[in-house]
């Protein structure tokens, strides 16, 4: 999913394909996309689940420090689920009706459309 990001630039020139920051909720909180994030110089705010600070911490000192957390940077991430919760309000997209990864995001690019205007 990261892979997909293209964000158009406001003059010339191609999409970036990196971001400069990611804000995850715990969903996204892997030892795989951290280390995906790290090797693209991508920074990240995702909170740590709380089987990972059990294990980490139940390992001890080899249990390593935790990851670095923004909570500043992550009160940010209200206006995302508040877009989740507005999407959700479509029928056909919060039951996930659309058969084709196509068709379900031209029903989400439409229903914005439409919030938007």
């Amino acid at each position: 999913m990261m892979e997909a990001i293209r964000v158009p630039r406001t003059g010339p020139g191609r999409p970036r394909v990196r971001p400069a920051h990611v804000l995850g909720d715990k969903g996204y909180s892997s030892k795989a996309i951290r280390t995906w994030l790290r090797r693209r110089s991508i920074q990240h705010t995702i909170p740590e689940r709380a089987d990972q600070i059990r294990n980490r911490l139940k390992r001890g000192s080899r249990g390593g420090r935790p990851p670095n957390f923004d909570r500043t940077a992550y009160k940010q991430r209200n206006v995302v689920e508040r877009c989740f919760n507005r999407l959700k309000q479509w029928r056909g997209i919060a039951t996930r009706y659309d058969k084709t990864a196509q068709s379900s995001e031209a029903a989400i690019t439409l229903a914005s459309l439409l919030m938007w205007a």
